[in-house]
């Protein structure tokens, strides 16, 4: 048993080191990194895809796409005009600092303000790995249970905010936001959480405005 926990610890802290060396190189380039993370069908590459058109005149943006197979969310906010790169895991259930300082090498990165990594679906593996972001941020739908950050604790516990996509259901799924956000905020007092739509934009002006504060943060150096 000591031996898994020594293998365990040496994988994480060698992940660690190269999330600091990111974090060196978004410093010094000034650039916004945000991880984002969720169960799969969140609705991650919607957000993305609203966000990026939407702010595209406000922001130089780029994603880094993780998935195990396939290339389609990429292609998918590639078509935005963003800067994308794709990270195939091929059944790896994260991504990790390695690969992320991989793929930054196929962008400009000194035409990127916001860069996002759209992690692999997942609310478990994720949650570990450290790739280089200021901010952790977790999308929970409407289409999964408000009990999702009791049972995934970690992943709410480490994020900034919480988007609650597809409120659009609600009318149609049992999903109480109270229930979902008082879970998320006990286990981290400080997580923002916003309400929101990816698919009708409902409210992501809310989504908006705490992009513009985190940049505006990341300029003055905090």
């Amino acid at each position: 048993m000591s031996k898994e926990v020594t293998i365990v610890r040496n994988v994480l802290e060698a992940n660690d080191r190269l999330a600091e060396e990111l974090r060196a190189t978004f410093r010094a380039k000034k650039i916004l990194c945000l991880n984002l993370m969720s169960s799969p069908g969140a609705g991650k590459t919607t957000v993305l895809e609203r966000t990026l058109t939407d702010l595209k005149d406000e922001f130089r943006m780029a994603v880094v796409e993780g998935d195990l197979q396939t290339d389609n969310d990429a292609r998918r906010v590639a078509a935005t005009g963003a800067q994308a790169v794709q990270i195939n895991t091929e059944g790896g259930c994260h991504l990790d600092s390695g690969m992320v300082l991989d793929a930054i090498k196929a962008l400009d990165m000194d035409a990127v303000d916001i860069l996002f990594v759209e992690n692999v679906g997942n609310l478990v593996c994720p949650a570990e790995f450290e790739v280089g972001e200021d901010h952790k941020v977790t999308l929970l739908s409407v289409a999964e249970g408000d009990d999702k950050p009791e049972k995934y604790p970690l992943m709410f516990h480490i994020s900034s905010v919480m988007l609650l996509n597809k409120v659009d259901l609600l009318p149609y799924v049992d999903f109480d936001l109270d229930k979902a956000s008082g879970h998320a905020r006990t286990l981290n007092k400080d997580i923002e959480v916003i309400a929101m739509s990816a698919r009708t934009g409902e409210n992501m002006d809310a989504w908006y405005d705490w992009l513009r504060r985190k940049r505006a943060e990341k300029l003055a150096g905090k």
